[in-house]
C-alpha cells in the first residue's frame, strides 16, 4: 500500500495497485488510518473477485454459464443482480441499434454469410434474449447464442468495488480499472479530482483536464486508426456508399455517472464515427465524450463544457 501526504490537511490519499480481472487495478481511499484503508481495499478486492466470479462464463456452476447451456433449450432462473445487468445490456443494445451487444454465436463466420445473401432483413441478435421479470428468468431463443460480459465486466466491478468503499466509509476516492477511471468526494485539498486527457501523439501532454469527481470515464482507442496515420499513403478510409475517404476515430473517451455505463458506450460510439457517436451522446443526459479522429481533430459533447 503506498501513503501520499498532502499538505495542510491531515488526510492521505492511500493507494494499492493489484492485478485483477486480467487488467491492473488502482484502488485509492482518502483518510487518516492506515489500518482502516487496508480493510477497505481488502474488501473491495473480494467484491471485484465476486462479480468476475459470477460473470464468468467459463464458471461450470455460475448461471451465465447455465443460461448458455440451455440457449434454445428452456429459461433460467437467475439472481436479480443478473437479471438487472442483462436488462441494462439490452437497453444498451437497442439504445446503440445493435453496436453494443453482449450476445454473440457460436457459428458467427457462417452467420454473417448467411445474413449476406438474405433478402429480408433479421431481427438484431440481442432481441432473442427473453427476459421474463415476473419468474426473474433468461431465455436464449436461438440454440447457437451465447452471452458474455467481457464488453463491461471490468466497469461493473469498478462500480461494485465504489459501493462496498462507500459502505465501508469511504467519502472521496477513485478506482482506475485498467484506465478505465471511477471517482467520487474530492481530494485531501477539497478540490475534485481531475484527468488529464492526453494527446494520442503525445501521451504526456494533455490537451484537456476533466473534472470526474462522482463521475467515471471510460477510454476506447483504435490502433488500425493510429496506425493509419503513419502510413500516409492511406489517410482514410472509403465509404461505399458515397465513394469518398472518411476519417477513422483514434481515441474516445465517454463520461457519465457509472463506470459501466461509460465502459458500455466507448467501443460503439468509436464505430459510430464522429457525427453519429456525438448525436448520440447529445441525446442523452449525463453523458458526455470527447473524440479524437485520425487527423487528430477533437470532438466533444454539449455537456463536456461542464466538466472542464
Amino acid at each position: 500500500m503506498l501513503a501520499v501526504k498532502t499538505f495542510n490537511s491531515d488526510l492521505q490519499i492511500f493507494r494499492r495497485t493489484l492485478r485483477l480481472m486480467g487488467n491492473r487495478f488502482e484502488i485509492s481511499v482518502v483518510g487518516s488510518d492506515a489500518v482502516w484503508a487496508d480493510n477497505c481495499f481488502d474488501s473491495a478486492v473480494a467484491e471485484i473477485n465476486r462479480v468476475e466470479k459470477m460473470l464468468s462464463a467459463f464458471n461450470d456452476e455460475g448461471q451465465i454459464t447455465e443460461i448458455n447451456r440451455k440457449a434454445g433449450i428452456e429459461p433460467v432462473k437467475v439472481n436479480a443482480e443478473i437479471f438487472r445487468l442483462i436488462e441494462r445490456s439490452l437497453s444498451i443494445s437497442e439504445l446503440t441499434q445493435g453496436t453494443f451487444d453482449i450476445t454473440f454465436t457460436t457459428s458467427e463466420v457462417t452467420e454473417i454469410k448467411k445474413a449476406a445473401k438474405a433478402k429480408a432483413p433479421k431481427l438484431p441478435r440481442y432481441s432473442k434474449v427473453v427476459l421474463d421479470h415476473e419468474r426473474s428468468t433468461v431465455f436464449l431463443s436461438d440454440s447457437s447464442m451465447r452471452i458474455g460480459f467481457g464488453k463491461i465486466s471490468k466497469g461493473y466491478a469498478a462500480d461494485r468495488a465504489k459501493y462496498t468503499l462507500q459502505l465501508m466509509g469511504v467519502g472521496s476516492g477513485v478506482v482506475n480499472a485498467g484506465g478505465d477511471l471511477l471517482a467520487w468526494g474530492l481530494q485531501p485539498d477539497n478540490e475534485p479530482w481531475t484527468i488529464g486527457t492526453a494527446d494520442p501523439n503525445q501521451d504526456c501532454q494533455p490537451y484537456s483536464e476533466i473534472r470526474i469527481s462522482n463521475m467515471a470515464v471510460a477510454t476506447s482507442g483504435n490502433l488500425e486508426a493510429e496506425s493509419a496515420v503513419i502510413d500516409k499513403k492511406n489517410p482514410g478510409k472509403i465509404d461505399p456508399k458515397k465513394g469518398f475517404s472518411v476519417s477513422a476515430l483514434k481515441r474516445v473517451s465517454v463520461v457519465s455517472p457509472t463506470a459501466e455505463l461509460s465502459d458500455a458506450m466507448a467501443t460503439p460510439i468509436m464505430n459510430m464515427g464522429v457525427n453519429a457517436g456525438l448525436y448520440l451522446v447529445n441525446k442523452l443526459q449525463q453523458l458526455a465524450c470527447v473524440i479524437i479522429d485520425d487527423h487528430d481533430r477533437v470532438y466533444t459533447s454539449k455537456e463536456i463544457s461542464y466538466l472542464i
